[in-house]
């Protein structure tokens, strides 16, 4: 069962999430133990080298994390992240799908991909999840 309503319904709620937000992040799917979020490249998402930094694609990670998670159980927050980085992105677009690979009681495993518009692997985590009690 969903905990948000709809896909507005979600992305009302992480639009608190400012700095996701700010760095031009958008929800663009959800579903039970799914989530697809895109993040339009810019000069604001680059290194010193000119590709794209770690921590912009690491916080598309971490928001489609959350959006999956979130709607399975709220709060939901990342325990443990662990990332590879595939390949540079050559192009304008990223998107992060991620999907739980394990619901337990008090944690949860999600797989997250990232790919670009060019359909290119970037990068692929695996976020341990641990779930608060309200």
């Amino acid at each position: 069962m969903s905990v948000f309503q709809s896909l507005e319904d979600a992305r009302a709620y992480f639009e608190g999430d400012r700095f996701a937000m700010e760095n031009g992040i958008t929800l663009e799917e959800i579903g039970e133990g799914m989530s697809l979020c895109a993040m339009e490249l810019s000069r604001r998402h680059q290194n010193a080298e000119g590709g794209v930094m770690g921590g912009a694609i690491f916080t598309l990670i971490d928001l489609s994390f959350a959006a999956a998670a979130n709607n399975i159980h709220r709060p939901t927050v990342a325990q443990q992240v662990s990332v590879n980085f595939l390949s540079g992105s050559r192009g304008s677009r990223l998107m992060a799908r991620a999907r739980c690979r394990k619901d337990g009681r008090q944690s949860c495993v999600y797989q997250v991909d990232v790919t670009d518009d060019l359909d290119r692997d970037i990068a692929q985590a695996v976020v341990t999840g641990f779930k608060i009690d309200k």
